[in-house]
């Protein structure tokens, strides 16, 4: 058995996510390593599948809306549409994931740091439409 730092573990699984198949991109390699980064791409990315500009203050009732309840209400906003306050007093619908998978926007980023209670770091995060959605633990090979 050869050793394979976490790195190279990490690096090759972020290549093989961002490799091109059948001349398509599943996945985009992005730059996110922090909270403050996460929030702007989610944004940018809800934005981009909704097709109207989400405000800070939009995004602010997002977050809301998703911090509330447990795992099985959170699923439920993910699956339907949220309803919010635009700026210009009109009512607003986010879509979080489309039925339509090529309308869905993937990536995958690597060390992202998340503080909170506690700090934690991630190997290998995959984003769907900017939310992140799963996140890799990778270990070397022989632990």
């Amino acid at each position: 058995m050869a050793y394979q730092s976490e790195q190279e573990l990490e690096d090759n699984l972020v290549a093989q996510l961002a490799k091109k198949v059948d001349g398509k991109q599943l996945f985009e390699k992005v730059n996110i390593t922090d909270v403050e980064s996460l929030r702007a791409n989610l944004k940018q990315q809800l934005s981009k599948l909704n097709g109207f500009e989400i405000s800070d203050n939009e995004l602010k009732q997002i977050r809301n809306a998703l911090a509330k309840g447990n795992v099985f209400d959170k699923a439920k906003i993910l699956r339907d549409r949220l309803q919010i306050n635009k700026d210009d007093g009109t009512a607003g619908y986010i879509r979080f994931i489309d039925s339509d998978v090529d309308k869905n926007h993937f990536q995958v980023t690597q060390q992202v740091t998340v503080e909170g209670r506690y700090k934690n770091r991630y190997d290998v995060t995959i984003l769907v439409n900017g939310l992140p959605l799963v996140q890799i633990e990778l270990k070397r090979r022989g632990l």
